[in-house]
């Protein structure tokens, strides 16, 4: 049976160790908050202080930075960057490549297109088609 964690060396040269989540094997860094009905797929990573809610699905090569949290029941999909402090509802979907930047608040239930980006500090609001609404 292999370890269930790694260490890697960030670009200031701290080491930050990481878990595998018991849902999925992607990696979880110490200080994040996954619950344990989340998938987190291998190949994406959750960072410090980062919070997924239950029934979330964070997809292969997905990147949540700190302090960002995931609703339960959202799902990012492949290669999409939540940043720092960001917040993503529950039940909200977000695209392919999709950049959510930093602090922006997308609603409960949004939809983001594929290769989509939300501009830092920006609140999103969608129909059910994903059309954007004025927040």
């Amino acid at each position: 049976m292999g370890k269930n964690y790694i260490d890697i060396e960030d670009d200031q040269g701290a080491t930050l160790r990481y878990r595998k989540h018991v849902n999925g094997r992607g990696l979880v860094a110490h200080g994040a908050k996954v619950h344990p009905k989340a998938l987190i797929e291998a190949g994406a990573y959750v960072e410090p202080g980062a919070r997924v809610g239950a029934g979330a699905r964070i997809a292969r090569g997905a990147w949540v930075e700190p302090d960002a949290v995931i609703g339960e029941n959202a799902r990012i999909d492949a290669h999409a960057h939540i940043g720092a402090g960001a917040a993503v509802g529950e039940g909200a979907w977000i695209g392919v490549r999709t950049e959510i930047g930093a602090g922006a608040q997308v609603a409960r239930g949004t939809r983001i297109g594929h290769d989509e980006s939300v501009a830092p500090g920006l609140t999103v609001i969608t129909d059910r088609k994903g059309l954007w609404l004025a927040a």
